[in-house]
C-alpha cells in the first residue's frame, strides 16, 4: 500500500462524507462544512493558517454585499412597486400573466438576489393566478425558473457567478467583466421562457391555488394543540364523545396531561380537564369547530375546546422564510404569543405527517404556519421578515424616498465594474456602505438580510477545496477525466462538465458544487490545451440550472410548499428543461469563448 496517497484517500472519504451528508439533511449543510473543517484541522490536512488564508477571497465579501444591496431595494419599494405594476399588466390571460410574471422575475434577479424576488412575487403570483382563473401550481415554478434563468446573465444575478469568479482568479484567471456572460445568458433565458410557454406550462398540475386552499373545501394536513378548559363540557367525555377521532377528520395524536404523555389514545380515553390534545386534522375542519362552537377564541363563551383569547381575529397562512431567525428552534422557545400577540395554530411540512408537541416542534425553511390574530399583529409579524404571509396583503412602511439612491447604488456597481473602475468586490463595499449612510435600510435590516448560513458555507467548501489541491485530489480526478478526452474531444469534455456539474447541484447545494469543480474544470482544460474560461463558465451555468428537484436550489425549495408540489411535479417539467439547457449550453459557450483562442 502507498502510504503517500492516505491523505488523498482520506480528503477523498471526507468528501464523499459531505455529500452523503448534503443529501441526507440530517444535519443542516452549514453544520456539515463546519465538521468537515473541523476533521481537516485534526487531521493536520489543513493547518489553521490555511483555514485564515481563505478569508482572503473576495467573494464571500462581495456575496454578502451584494445580499445588502437587493435587501436596499426592496425596503426602498422598488421591487414591490414592480409587483404592483405587473398586477395591473395581467390583461385576464392565463398565458399572457405567465410571460409577464417570468419576464418581470428574470429582469430583477439580473440584478439582485434570486431568493428575495421569489420571495416578494409569490403572493403576487398567487394573486394573479386567482385573478385569471389560474392556479397557484402554474405559476410558482416558472416563477422559481424564471429568476434562476435571469441570474446568468449577469455577474451579480446569482452569488454562484460571484464565487466561481473569485475561486477561477484564485487559480489565477483574469477576472468576469460584469456583462461577459450576459450574451449566453440572454440566449439561454430566451430559449427556457420560449420552452415553459410552448411546452412546460402544459406539464404543471392544476391543483388549487393557496387563496382557494384557505377556502372550506381545501384539504391541506396540519397539526395544532388545544386546551380542554375546566368548564368544559367534554371533562369526563371520551375522545368519541367529544366528537374526536370520528366523521370530522379530526385525529388525536396525543394528550399531555401534567407530567404525563398519552402517545396512543383511543376513542374510550376519557378526557380530563387541563388536558392538552395535539390534534391531526386539515383546515377545513378546524373552520368547522370555530363555527360550530366547539372550539373558541374567548374565554367568556365557555365551550369543548379552546386555544387562545383574542379578538377581530382572523385566519392567515405564512410561509417560513429563508433566514428566519426561528428556524431550528423549539416553538415553546419562540414565545410569539407575547412577542407578536398571534397563535399558532397549525403547522404543514410537505409530503411530513407531523406529530410531535408543537412545543418541541421546530421550523424549517419552507414550512406553512397557519397563525390566527388581527390583521395589525399579522402584518407587525411579517414586516419582521421572518415569515412571508401568502393570502394576506402585506402593508409596509416602505422608504420610497430612498429608491432613486437604491437603485443609483445597484446601477453605479454594474456600470463602474463594467468599465473596470475598480474591481467589483470595492464596489460592492462602498454601493452597501452609501445605501446604509442614507438610510436606505436600518443597519440591523442589513445584517438580516445577509444569509450566514449561505456565506458559511461557502467558507467551508473553500476550505475543502485548499484540502483537495494541498493533497492532489484535484490533480487525480482530473487525470481520471481526461481518460475520456481521447475518446470524445474537448467539446465532449466540456458538455460532460456541463451535465456533471448539473447533476450534482439537484442534490446537494449549488455553491459546495460550484466551489469543488471549478478547480476541476480548469484543470481538465488545461491538460487539453484549451482556454479554461469556457470551462468555468460551463460550471457557472450548471451551478445554477437546477431545476429537475425541490432541494437543490433555495427558490425551488420556497415554492415547493406554497404551491402545494410533489416532488415529481419538479421532475416532470425540469428534466427536459435541464437537457435543454444542456443542449444549449453546450452550443452555446463555445461560440462565445473558443475552446483554442487564436
Amino acid at each position: 500500500m502507498n502510504w503517500d496517497s492516505l491523505p488523498m484517500i482520506g480528503v477523498a472519504v471526507l468528501l464523499c462524507w459531505v455529500f452523503y451528508a448534503f443529501a441526507r439533511e440530517k444535519f443542516s449543510p452549514d453544520v456539515v462544512v463546519g465538521i468537515a473543517v473541523a476533521v481537516l484541522l485534526v487531521s493536520s490536512l489543513l493547518s489553521p493558517s490555511d483555514v485564515l488564508g481563505i478569508l482572503s477571497n473576495s467573494a464571500p465579501i462581495t456575496i454578502a454585499c451584494m445580499f445588502v444591496l437587493s435587501a436596499a431595494l426592496e425596503r426602498t419599494g422598488c421591487v414591490e412597486a414592480l409587483g404592483k405594476w405587473l398586477s395591473r399588466m395581467g390583461g385576464g390571460s392565463p398565458l399572457r400573466t405567465l410571460f409577464s410574471l417570468m419576464l418581470t422575475a428574470m429582469v430583477l434577479s439580473t440584478f439582485i438576489n434570486n431568493t428575495p424576488v421569489v420571495a416578494i412575487l409569490t403572493p403576487v403570483a398567487v394573486t394573479l393566478a386567482a385573478q385569471v382563473g389560474s392556479k397557484a401550481s402554474k405559476m410558482l415554478i416558472p416563477l422559481s425558473y424564471a429568476t434562476i434563468l435571469g441570474g446568468t446573465m449577469t455577474m451579480i444575478g446569482t452569488s454562484t457567478n460571484i464565487l466561481v469568479d473569485g475561486v477561477a482568479r484564485e487559480q489565477g484567471m483574469e477576472p468576469f467583466g460584469m456583462f461577459e456572460i450576459f450574451l449566453p445568458g440572454l440566449i439561454m433565458s430566451a430559449i427556457g421562457l420560449a420552452f415553459i410557454m410552448l411546452v412546460g406550462h402544459r406539464l404543471l398540475p392544476d391543483r388549487e391555488s393557496l387563496s382557494k386552499q384557505l377556502r372550506p373545501d381545501q384539504s391541506r394536513p396540519f397539526m395544532t394543540e388545544l386546551l380542554v378548559p375546566h368548564d368544559s363540557p367534554v371533562v369526563n367525555q371520551t375522545i368519541s364523545d367529544a366528537k374526536l377521532n370520528g366523521d370530522t377528520g379530526i385525529q388525536v395524536l396525543k394528550i399531555f396531561r401534567g407530567d404525563e404523555e398519552l402517545s396512543t389514545p383511543v376513542n374510550t380515553t376519557v378526557l380530563n380537564a387541563g388536558d392538552r390534545l395535539v390534534l391531526h386534522a386539515n383546515m377545513r375542519d378546524f373552520i368547522e369547530l370555530r363555527q360550530t362552537g366547539l372550539l373558541t377564541f374567548n374565554h367568556q363563551q365557555p365551550a369543548n375546546f379552546e386555544t387562545i383569547s383574542t379578538r377581530d381575529v382572523v385566519l392567515a397562512e405564512a410561509i417560513v422564510g429563508r433566514n428566519s431567525r426561528y428556524s431550528h428552534r423549539p416553538m415553546r422557545d419562540l414565545n410569539l404569543t407575547a412577542r407578536y400577540g398571534i397563535h399558532v395554530l397549525a403547522i404543514h411540512r410537505h409530503n411530513e405527517n407531523i406529530q410531535d408537541n408543537l412545543d418541541d416542534f421546530q421550523l424549517q425553511f419552507g414550512d406553512v404556519m397557519l397563525v390566527e390574530g388581527t390583521p395589525a399583529q399579522i402584518r407587525k409579524f411579517a414586516d419582521n421578515g421572518d415569515l412571508i404571509s401568502l393570502n394576506t396583503v402585506q402593508e409596509r412602511a416602505y422608504r420610497r424616498d430612498k429608491a432613486p439612491i437604491a437603485i443609483a447604488a445597484v446601477l453605479a456597481v454594474m456600470v463602474l465594474a463594467a468599465l473596470k473602475v475598480m474591481p467589483i468586490e470595492g464596489l460592492a463595499m462602498i454601493a452597501t456602505a452609501a445605501v446604509l449612510a442614507t438610510r436606505c435600510l436600518d443597519t440591523e435590516d442589513a445584517y438580516k438580510a445577509i444569509d450566514w448560513r449561505i456565506l458559511t458555507i461557502i467558507f467551508g467548501m473553500l476550505a475543502i477545496s485548499v484540502a483537495m489541491n494541498k493533497v492532489g485530489l484535484v490533480d487525480s480526478v482530473v487525470d481520471q477525466v481526461m481518460l475520456l478526452a481521447p475518446l470524445m474531444g474537448p467539446l465532449f469534455m466540456l458538455s460532460f462538465i456541463y451535465l456533471l456539474t448539473s447533476i450534482l447541484t439537484e442534490i446537494v447545494s449549488n455553491n459546495a458544487v460550484a466551489v469543488l469543480l471549478t478547480p476541476i474544470a480548469m484543470g481538465v482544460a488545461y491538460q487539453l490545451g484549451a482556454d479554461p474560461r469556457p470551462f468555468v463558465v460551463a460550471v457557472m451555468f450548471a451551478a445554477s440550472a437546477s431545476f429537475a428537484t425541490p432541494i437543490g436550489y433555495q427558490t425551488n425549495t420556497f415554492v415547493y410548499s406554497a404551491g402545494g408540489y410533489k416532488f415529481t411535479d419538479f421532475m416532470r417539467i425540469g428534466i427536459p428543461m435541464n437537457l435543454i439547457m444542456w443542449a444549449t449550453a453546450t452550443l452555446v459557450i463555445p461560440l462565445v469563448w473558443p475552446l483554442f483562442p487564436g
